[in-house]
């Protein structure tokens, strides 16, 4: 299949960006490494976080991408004046199919590895280092970041409680240790989301862990910062903490049953 016969099976929406994209940074060319940043409305700090972003990790190349997200603002030119590969899409389509179409146009550039982080600032890019070297050495497939082995800043003592709530409740399901499950900043292989489901358009986080462990991939986490928000960046599109919650378990249980179903269906 062509790159244009790919591309035709996009949904509408992304089809102009995509072509956009790789007439800009074609296909294939890409580095060992890919960035991936979702961005919707982040302009105050989209542009310090690419900057902020190593261009070489254990010796190989990475370039970063950010898919927009349907911005209002100037989300995409913010990125672009910092280094970034942007493909703009211009209807808010949400976080989960914006990191799946991330993760195809790595693929498509050739990367090796995808790393993701969050466009608001509240992780550090100078701990990338860390969280691709178990992969870079051939100890994991699928790293997770954690602020509870490392350094947790912010604020917000229920979001808190809910990391360490659905962190156990992950433990209890995978039946292995998972501090973090939505951690923002982690890496794993190319391979990873080419061969597991993704459907979740928002609460992708879960998912993609949850998915990745039971097919059988290595994961392990590492020790990483989680700041407050920093000022100017936008206000927090998660919802309000009890909706969220709801929304962040059903995605958890949805995913673990689903993925339940078919380990059975193939034994």
């Amino acid at each position: 299949m062509t790159l244009e016969q790919e591309i035709l099976t996009r949904p509408v929406e992304e089809r102009e960006p995509v072509r956009a994209f790789f007439a800009a940074h074609p296909a294939g060319q890409g580095a060992p490494i890919a960035v991936v940043i979702p961005a919707y409305n982040e302009e105050p700090t989209v542009a310090s976080v690419v900057r902020g972003i190593p261009r070489e990790i254990h010796g190989k190349a990475v370039e970063v991408i950010v898919v927009v997200d349907g911005s209002d603002d100037r989300t995409a030119e913010e990125a672009r004046s910092a280094g970034a590969l942007v493909c703009d899409v211009p209807v808010n389509r949400g976080q989960g199919l914006i990191f799946m179409l991330g993760y195809w146009l790595a693929y498509k550039r050739g990367s090796e590895v995808i790393a993701t982080t969050d466009a608001d600032g509240q992780y550090d890019e100078t701990e990338f280092d860390r969280v691709l070297e178990p992969i870079l050495t051939g100890r994991a497939d699928f790293v997770n970041g954690s602020r509870r082995l490392g350094t947790e800043l912010t604020t917000d003592p229920v979001r808190h409680a809910g990391v360490i709530f659905f962190g156990t409740l992950i433990s209890v399901l995978l039946r292995q240790r998972i501090t973090d499950p939505a951690s923002g900043i982690r890496a794993f292989r190319t391979v990873i989301p080419r061969t597991v489901k993704l459907e979740q358009t928002q609460y992708q986080t879960s998912e993609l862990l949850i998915a990745t462990a039971m097919n059988g991939f290595r994961i392990v986490e590492v020790a990483t910062t989680m700041r407050d928000r920093p000022e100017g960046a936008t206000l927090t599109k998660k919802g309000p903490n009890l909706l969220y919650g709801m929304r962040f378990a059903r995605a958890i249980l949805m995913t673990f049953w689903r993925e339940l179903q078919r380990k059975r269906r193939g034994a």
